[in-house]
């Protein structure tokens, strides 16, 4: 076996045990690029761990409508950057109440969910304790949507129900802060972006020290980094995991609210977007339906809809 494929397979068994009893999927691969469009050479794939924060019931609900678990899309997504990546899996919410050695992980990163973290309950409780032992363990973390709100009230903050109801499809003009015009993870945004995003709560009051990175009309902390004990979390209110059929599916499942909040006539008209969200997907290039739903490159690109994670990715490569 060449030295290079048994240093691959030894990372590979190092990640094992960080996950031990729990539900996991390690992948090796032996290429070594950070994202298909950005080689930087980095010659050790990275160990990434994807936390589910979904009950069963949740995820067998999603797989039924979408095909996939929330943390099965995630995971997907960063094969897809991150060919090479090593990708364990665990449960924050449901199972054997086990850390998993987190000195073998390079970056952990925190899937959406329909958890509600403004709410006292086991699972919200088992989320933030989560969290907690990641920020002790110094891991450099991400997360999307359902993430960030773990991260912020695991340090301190609190969280609320959106004013407005379900956002719903995407967020729309996120701007940078002052602190976050220069932030590393918003390298190669433009001044103003949209980005997929379904959610029904929001990050009320961020923990102390947090700095918040960007924000929206709608959503007053679309991004944040969060430092608390020895550990840095960087996350975003939206998906830039999702693809637009994953969005389509989305507003599908949730059509009662989409109707409820008046953004639809009726379920025809719903369905009607929802196709339009596939085709487009289906084929980027489409001006017309580009137009239709109103988003640009950073939406029909993957690329450019992805990277916030891979500036994540990147920063945990130096």
């Amino acid at each position: 076996m060449k030295q290079r494929e048994m240093t691959l397979l030894a990372r590979a068994d190092a990640l094992k045990p960080a996950t031990a009893g729990f539900s996991r999927t390690i992948i090796a691969a032996v290429r070594y690029r950070v994202h298909l469009h950005d080689p930087i050479g980095y010659l050790l794939p990275l160990r990434l761990l994807v936390v589910d924060s979904e009950t069963a019931d949740e995820k067998n609900e999603r797989r039924k409508a979408s095909g996939a678990a929330s943390y099965e899309t995630y995971a997907t997504t960063l094969r897809k950057i991150d060919p090479d990546a090593l990708i364990g899996t665990i449960c924050c919410v449901e199972g054997d109440d086990t850390s998993p050695d987190f000195s073998n992980i390079d970056g952990v990163l925190f899937a959406g969910s329909p958890i509600q973290m403004h709410k006292q309950t086991e699972e919200t409780r088992s989320a933030a304790a989560f969290m907690t032992r990641v920020f002790a363990a110094g891991t450099p973390a991400f997360g999307s949507c359902a993430g960030l709100q773990i991260a912020a009230v695991a340090a301190g903050g609190r969280c609320k129900p959106r004013e407005a109801g379900m956002q719903v499809g995407f967020a729309r003009d996120i701007v940078p802060t002052a602190e976050g015009r220069d932030h590393p993870l918003f390298h190669g945004r433009p001044q103003v972006w949209a980005a997929p995003a379904m959610h029904s709560s929001v990050v009320d009051h961020l923990p102390p020290g947090a700095i918040r990175l960007a924000q929206s009309k709608a959503t007053p902390t679309e991004a944040a980094e969060i430092r608390s004990g020895n550990g840095v979390f960087w996350g975003v209110q939206y998906h830039p995991e999702l693809d637009l059929s994953e969005i389509a599916a989305s507003i599908r499942r949730q059509s009662k609210d989409v109707l409820e909040q008046g953004l639809a006539e009726n379920k025809e008209a719903v369905e009607a977007y929802a196709r339009m969200l596939e085709g487009l997907d289906r084929n980027p290039d489409r001006q017309d339906l580009a137009w239709q739903i109103g988003v640009d490159e950073e939406v029909t690109s993957a690329s450019r809809r992805q990277v916030e994670l891979v500036n994540f990715l990147r920063s945990l490569k130096g």
